[in-house]
């Protein structure tokens, strides 16, 4: 009796544990139903109901498969190969899908990346009003900051709201030009030095020398930035940038799948401890300052950062996050986006040497033998041209991306809470119809008028966007790029290595897949 009561009990606390798992299968199922297809298929319905289509998505991968499938047929169509012809029409190598779908659903249609419903337009009167809209609901994409957090945490690129503006309030001011104007010597010093390094090896091989340019550029620009961070502590700040660099590329390597960030993968695992390293050392740094009397002497952004909080009295964990994720931010604008910048324009004016002596006799003129200060800087015009027209070109930042928090309005669209925007900003650099004809070539004359002057839709060039989200560092990029490439200029002439392969590529930023080497030689 005793045992069949046991044997009664067991199988009801077996049926019990059978019910719970079919309710907690059943509601997994659901929940991912929910979350992978019915709420991303509203989206897609509301928008569709305007109008605008685009290719039709599969379950769970959306069209990623179909991305990747046409980016491997394209890449076996184009092989590169090393001393080929250089031309600029390279956005349909990079992104094949895009002009597929561009020709056959128009400058606005509608994909999926896994569950995420992105609008794609080019359009540029809509490009215009999304990048001037100011509402705090018309954001950074929340998937986007979850993917990336580990490169920019919670900092000024990747939050939204009362964070972001007041992130903005605190260090928007110290990269106004009368405080980038400060930095020109700093500037002037790690170019020198990465010079003097080029010079030894052009003596060593008798006055003509191949160098491998883009490493040394990126190695000068966070030495720039280094400097302007963290003052005299900035050889240690030289250790953060490796580590960011190895950081960006294994994040580039993600393909987007939901959910794969989360799993234990090789990559992965590298991505995490890289952001444990680079949180430590940075709060190394921030443990001097605090513990040191002299440190209020300092007058780098880290200092600022650190007297900003010490004032408003929130606690040293907020302000370990806060110092931690800005100076990340800081780092990744500062340095990847300025050295990929300088690469461009090295190639182009390797590649145009008319433009490249046209620009030698300005930095000449106008600097006379000296080193260049920012009265001189700001009168290099023709030099402003073509770096204005490089980045046309070869946009740091190939997308602008955002995300509709509610339901908003624009143009005669209506854009449903939760839906993705992306801007290309490097399809709308290349676009004829806003550029004229000649939009795939080398023309810094376009911009001698100024940036509204240059095309048909003064909105249309935005390579460090516009309206309320651009740039913070813009000012301090362009003064570093007239920095280095006018004392690059006023030393030596360059052309392209016969070795050189063109094969721009994206790892979050535009940059050459197999560097830039250049043949220097005395002016």
């Amino acid at each position: 009796m005793q045992r069949r009561r046991k044997k009664k009990k067991a199988m009801e606390l077996l049926n019990i544990f059978f019910s719970l798992s079919l309710v907690t299968l059943f509601s997994s199922a659901t929940y991912c139903y929910y979350v992978l297809w019915w709420k991303p298929e509203r989206i897609r319905e509301r928008i569709r109901s305007q109008g605008i289509e685009g290719p039709p998505p599969s379950f769970y991968y959306g069209n990623l498969l179909e991305m990747k499938k046409t980016i491997q047929s394209t890449v076996e169509m184009h092989p590169n190969k090393a001393g080929g012809h250089v031309a600029h029409n390279y956005t349909s190598t990079l992104f094949p899908y895009f002009e597929r779908w561009r020709k056959d659903y128009g400058p606005i249609f509608t994909y999926s990346t896994g569950h995420t419903v992105i609008l794609y337009v080019s359009r540029p009167d809509l490009v215009k009003e999304m990048n001037l809209c100011k509402s705090l609901d018309f954001g950074k994409p929340s998937r986007q900051h979850k993917e990336r957090h580990a490169l920019f945490g919670d900092g000024i690129f990747s939050s939204n709201g009362p964070m972001w503006t007041h992130q903005r309030k605190i260090l928007a001011p110290e990269f106004f030009m009368d405080k980038v104007k400060g930095m020109v010597s700093l500037m002037v010093e790690s170019t020198i030095s990465m010079l003097n390094s080029w010079e030894s090896r052009i003596n060593s091989e008798g006055g003509i020398a191949e160098i491998r340019v883009d490493e040394d550029l990126r190695n000068l620009s966070a030495d720039v930035i280094s400097r302007a961070c963290f003052g005299s502590s900035y050889s240690r700040g030289k250790e953060i940038f490796s580590r960011l660099r190895d950081l960006k590329l294994s994040m580039s390597l993600h393909p987007g799948i939901p959910g794969l960030r989360y799993l234990p993968t090789k990559n992965n695992r590298k991505i995490w401890r890289l952001e444990r390293e680079i949180q430590s050392l940075i709060l190394k740094i921030v443990h001097v300052r605090k513990h040191d009397p002299t440190a209020s002497s300092e007058k780098d952004l880290l200092q600022m950062i650190m007297d900003v909080f010490e004032a408003s009295r929130l606690g040293p964990n907020a302000m370990n996050r806060f110092v931690i994720d800005n100076c990340k931010n800081i780092y990744f604008a500062g340095h990847e986006t300025t050295a990929v910048a300088a690469t461009w324009c090295l190639m182009l004016l390797a590649l145009n040497p008319e433009w490249q002596d046209r620009t030698r006799a300005e930095v000449v003129d106008v600097c006379g033998g000296r080193i260049p200060d920012s009265d001189m800087i700001r009168r290099m015009k023709t030099l402003t041209m073509v770096i204005q027209e490089t980045l046309r070109l070869y946009p740091p930042a190939p997308f602008v991306a955002r995300e509709a928090f509610q339901a908003m309005e624009f143009g005669e669209f209506k854009i449903p809470k939760g839906a993705n925007i992306w801007i290309p900003v490097i399809m709308v650099h290349h676009d004829p119809q806003i550029w004229g004809p000649d939009t795939h070539e080398f023309n810094p004359e376009r911009f001698s008028n100024g940036v509204f002057s240059a095309c048909k839709n003064k909105h249309a060039y935005i390579p460090f966007g516009v309206g309320p989200r651009v740039c913070l560092g813009q000012n301090f990029a362009m003064v570093e790029l007239k920095v280095v490439l006018s004392l690059i200029l006023s030393k030596y002439s360059f052309s392209l290595s016969p070795k050189y392969c063109h094969s721009p590529m994206v790892k979050m930023t535009v940059e050459p897949k197999y560097g830039l080497d250049l043949i220097f030689k005395r002016v």
